[in-house]
């Protein structure tokens, strides 16, 4: 089953970040990030708009080793419904913010320039976070966004343009 509209849609853009995680990063996320991609023509492919919330849903249960097994379920539906969403993409929009990289978004950007697809980083956070001081952040995320033709912006609208 493919996420994507037909090809008169506008372009797909996945939006990898860890922002799902915190309530501050839901904000931004939900009030910024995602209008400013579709006020600039695409169609935000969002992982944290998963049907269900199945981990969600699974964190629920009170029984340990039931709350175990339907945590496996879902973090393989969600890492496959991923997959696919980054498979049906025309490009990667990834936060780049934080002390390091979160390690979910650098494997999307490594699974998007493996596809070809182009990655565009956004970095506003102004901490050094590279290997050295030749590279904005990790270097080998740093390598896969450029492989792709992609760059890292310091603010959204760059990014999108």
């Amino acid at each position: 089953m493919s996420a994507r509209a037909p090809a008169t849609a506008a372009p797909a853009i996945y939006v990898a970040s860890p922002l799902g995680f915190f309530a501050a990063g839901r904000h931004y996320l939900e009030a910024v990030l995602l209008p400013t991609v579709r006020h600039a023509g695409f169609d935000a492919l969002d992982p944290w708009d998963h049907p269900g919330d199945p981990i969600g849903a699974a964190l629920a249960v009170d029984h340990p080793e039931e709350r175990r097994t339907r945590l496996s379920a879902a973090n393989a539906a969600v890492a496959a419904r991923n997959v696919q969403l980054i498979r049906d993409a025309d490009g990667v929009l990834a936060v780049l913010d934080g002390s390091d990289v979160d390690s979910g978004v650098a494997a999307e950007i490594g699974f998007a320039a493996a596809l070809s697809t182009p990655v565009v980083g956004v970095r506003t956070d102004w901490r050094t976070s590279g290997d050295n001081e030749a590279a904005t952040v990790n270097l080998q995320v740093e390598w896969f966004l450029e492989s792709t033709g992609g760059t890292i912006c310091s603010t959204v609208e760059d990014a999108m343009a």
